[in-house]
């Protein structure tokens, strides 16, 4: 089922958590101005869980689960610079990238049945966010 029915269904359960944290960066491979010079970026990152039955208990996932995972994402990247990690060798640091880099890894460490999606957001600045979705 492509990833636009899953997280558009009109009745599904979400789940989300948001951390923050700064990070340097430089664009690479065109001609961005002051973007291909390293500076730094206060990121604001949002996992959203997305599915369609509650467990036992009334719950779609332990948030504390999600938290615990987002927090060792954003710690492992917090205070870098995105271009020296092995995750963006070979490719421009975006924020686009990055969504989706984190999307994965979170969505690898996730175990709670009856997931539908996972997306995450993330906002390098007031007015400037990328969002990746994917299919759990």
């Amino acid at each position: 089922m492509p990833m636009d029915n899953i997280i558009m269904e009109t009745s599904r359960y979400t789940v989300a958590a948001r951390r923050d944290f700064t990070a340097r960066h430089m664009l690479i491979g065109g001609d961005w101005g002051p973007e291909n010079k390293p500076h730094t970026h206060h990121y604001v990152v949002e996992a959203r869980l997305y599915g369609k039955k509650l467990d036992r208990h009334g719950f779609l996932l332990d948030i504390c689960e999600v938290e615990t995972h987002l927090d060792k994402l954003v710690d492992y990247f917090r205070d870098t610079t995105f271009n020296n990690l092995p995750e963006f060798e070979g490719l421009n640091p975006s924020i686009e990238n990055f969504a989706r880099i984190l999307c994965r890894a979170l969505g690898k460490e996730i175990n709670a049945t009856g997931l539908t999606g996972l997306s995450i957001k993330i906002w390098e600045n007031d007015a400037a966010w990328a969002e990746y979705q994917e299919a759990l």
